[in-house]
């Protein structure tokens, strides 16, 4: 499943799962609410400052897409949750890791079981490291490629227009599956390669420069004979 969101969306989607997880007792959120949430000083990479018009357009983006409903029945002030549940199912575990990857974006398995904790408690370290397979065999996470003078690997969410470069390992090549690299598909582009004459053409070619150079010469010639000229 591509949902390609735009950083905005995911960030108004990463705050409303957030605050239901963290703050139930407020959601779902109202527009102001989910303006202080997405703004917030802590928590979030990057800090950002969006207006009410970022956030209507972002909203309406995902409504269209079936990741958000207004849910204000009965109330004079618009409210909006979520619907990850039905669009995207995940536990409560997968839910709390891709909260923090789409709010703080990439993390290694150690700050996500830090980060997570007022979301869900992981028992060990291994259990974040499960998780981040299972998202990742889903298609909605990716390993990145080492830091320089970094030990531990760190991973992102996939929900967004532009995927990250993943990591060697998280990526199977034909190579390494035993397969053969398949043929370009009909229509592809293929490279541009340089032309090359045969021996034929090579031969043609020179004998035409040389009866060019003959012409070329006998016209000066020619034009330096007197005898050649008009006269009145």
């Amino acid at each position: 499943m591509s949902f390609e969101l735009g950083p905005e969306q995911i960030r108004v989607l990463g705050c409303l799962l957030e605050k239901q997880r963290t703050t139930p007792d407020v959601y779902p959120l109202s527009l102001n609410a989910l303006r202080l949430a997405c703004n917030q000083s802590t928590n979030r990479d990057p800090v950002v400052e969006y207006d009410e018009s970022t956030l209507r357009d972002a909203l309406h983006r995902l409504e269209r897409r079936g990741l958000v409903r207004l849910a204000s029945a009965g109330s004079r002030t618009a409210k909006y949750r979520h619907l990850l549940a039905e669009a995207l199912p995940m536990d409560d575990a997968e839910q709390a890791v891709m909260c923090v990857l789409m709010l703080r974006g990439p993390q290694t398995p150690g700050e996500l079981k830090q980060r997570t904790e007022r979301m869900y408690t992981f028992a060990e370290l291994a259990g974040v490291q499960a998780k981040l397979e299972q998202l990742i065999g889903r298609g909605l996470a990716v390993r990145l490629e080492r830091r320089p003078g970094h030990k531990e690997e760190r991973y992102a969410q996939l929900l967004g227009e532009e995927a990250p470069s993943a990591s060697p390992a998280s990526v199977v090549t034909s190579a390494s599956a035993g397969v053969a690299p398949s043929a370009p598909a009909a229509g592809a582009a293929q490279p541009a390669r340089a032309y090359e004459p045969s021996t034929a053409e090579h031969g043609g070619l020179l004998e035409r420069v040389a009866r060019l150079e003959r012409e070329v010469a006998g016209l000066r010639a020619a034009m330096h004979d007197p005898s050649s000229e008009r006269r009145p």
